[in-house]
């Protein structure tokens, strides 16, 4: 059966629950809704957060992450597909195997979460050796912040210098295509670079001050999936989600509330 004409392509988010929805399956959601796709998650955990601080994780069981996946993956023609938080060693297995063995024909962008803005942990160190060995491999695109790059490639990342160094290692590594973030480089342009079949390309906007929100990793990724399921290459893909993301920055929502003021991307943006 062919498809209806119009209908969006179905993009699979494998990731947390964010409460707040400001990160999280509910940030790629509203990305991939934005953005022209049809989403679908498979959630491998649930998080009590909010924009500065992190409260509860609860794991999801292997078993009913790796039913998500397969149940998905053999109803809807998958475009392309995106893993955020994962939280364990069980975890990654779970998708790495189903992955490895059902969706390899399938664009998969691995957003490699570690950390949380707030601080929190939302990887266990025992799982980052799965991670490198079994799914980092898998992914068609690798999108780590600086922070987690540097627990990647096991040396400092501070400058583009170092950016470009650990891109290019880390391709050469994994044998796929990186993208390093420079969220936190000291800098008035918020910069990325990518190893992208070998070749360096650089991606930057200007960058927007006092915003305290979260959820830039989620939505990037999100965004990267979707376009490469539109069916833009990833240099074009990684182009229009660093756009997307750096709108929904800048023009973010803020609500006052017990005295304290709370910010979240706007989502809407390209709706």
């Amino acid at each position: 059966m062919s498809n209806r004409p119009g209908c969006p392509p179905p993009i699979l988010s494998i990731a947390g629950s964010d409460c707040s929805a400001g990160a999280g399956i509910q940030a790629d959601l509203k990305t991939i809704f934005a953005l022209g796709g049809y989403g679908l998650t498979a959630v491998t955990s649930v998080v009590s957060e909010t924009p500065g601080r992190v409260s509860m994780i609860h794991k999801m069981d292997e078993a009913i992450i790796r039913d998500q996946v397969e149940i998905l993956l053999s109803a809807f023609p998958i475009k392309a597909a995106k893993t955020g938080m994962l939280g364990g060693e069980e975890q990654v297995c779970a998708v790495a195997d189903v992955w490895s063995r059902l969706g390899q024909k399938v664009p998969l962008v691995v957003d490699p979460v570690m950390v949380a803005t707030s601080g929190g942990k939302l990887l266990q160190d025992s799982a980052i050796e799965g991670l490198c060995d079994r799914l980092l491999p898998l992914a068609t695109v690798i999108t780590p912040n600086m922070d987690e790059a540097e627990v990647l490639w096991q040396k400092p990342v501070k400058t583009r210098g170092e950016m470009e160094a650990c891109a290019r290692d880390l391709a050469d590594r994994f044998q796929t295509n990186i993208l390093v973030k420079g969220g936190h480089l000291l800098d008035d342009k918020a910069a990325d670079v990518a190893c992208i079949g070998g070749e360096m390309h650089w991606f930057e906007v200007e960058r927007t001050p006092g915003v305290q929100t979260h959820g830039t990793g989620c939505t990037y990724s999100a965004a990267i999936a979707t376009a490469l399921g539109l069916g833009h290459d990833l240099r074009q893909a990684i182009a229009h989600a660093k756009a997307y993301v750096s709108d929904a920055i800048s023009k973010h929502y803020a609500w006052t509330f017990s005295q304290h003021t709370v910010h979240a991307l706007n989502h809407s943006v390209a709706a």
